[in-house]
């Protein structure tokens, strides 16, 4: 069963609500529809987010589904606490569009959702993750800067010797961080830490930055 608030998960301004507004009404059936706002994964420090229209009827049970002036909003469950106290604004400058300004950050797990939790926990600070970052800082990053990428050690498993590897920037979602990695990253590793015995991606390469609108805190 969904639930009808005075809506505190998101808010919209005025400039976004008009914009949000102008495009419904372009939508065939548009008096059935509801501006869906769900987090769908990490971008950097911060969540990724998908922005769309779909049927209210739809809604599915537990989301959160309430009203800012004329625009009916649905936050499913998962992202409703993730999305709690934000706010859509639209920025004109860039060529304008909507700002989704979110006071909440992702956790280390939500981060790093493929590093287990107690590895997370060990940190960075062992005698393999230390020579990885330097290798990393050294080698590696000033290779790919150049067309924006990065890659960081975000945990170590010093036991099994397993180094967890997150890319961003350029790196992120392309189609060649497989073979970024395999060839170029874990190769330097390899090379400069012979007892490494694996290099793991734990980037979430299918998040992507929808056009419509940007994120900040």
């Amino acid at each position: 069963m969904t639930s009808t608030t005075s809506f505190d998960v998101l808010t919209l301004t005025d400039e976004a609500r008009n914009v949000v507004l102008d495009a419904l009404a372009g939508e065939e059936g548009h008096g059935a529809l509801a501006l869906w706002v769900e987090v769908t994964g990490t971008m950097g420090l911060g969540y990724s987010y998908d922005l769309y229209f779909a049927d209210l009827s739809d809604a599915p049970e537990g989301a959160a589904v309430g009203n800012d002036g004329d625009v009916t909003i649905v936050i499913p469950r998962a992202s409703v606490e993730r999305l709690r106290g934000s706010r859509l604004e639209f920025a004109s400058d860039g060529g304008g569009g909507l700002v989704l300004v979110n006071p909440n950050h992702p956790s280390a797990e939500e981060l790093n959702p493929g590093v287990p939790a107690e590895i997370l926990a060990m940190g960075i600070d062992g005698e393999l993750a230390r020579r990885a970052v330097q290798v990393l800082e050294n080698d590696v990053n000033p290779s790919i800067a150049s067309h924006g990428g990065r890659a960081d050690l975000v945990a170590m498993d010093e036991a099994q010797r397993i180094a967890y590897i997150k890319m961003s920037g350029g790196c992120q979602g392309c189609s060649m961080s497989r073979l970024t990695l395999s060839q170029g990253i874990e190769t330097a590793l390899r090379g400069a830490i012979p007892e490494l015995d694996d290099v793991r991606d734990v980037t979430d390469h299918a998040s992507g930055i929808n056009p419509f609108y940007s994120e900040t805190h």
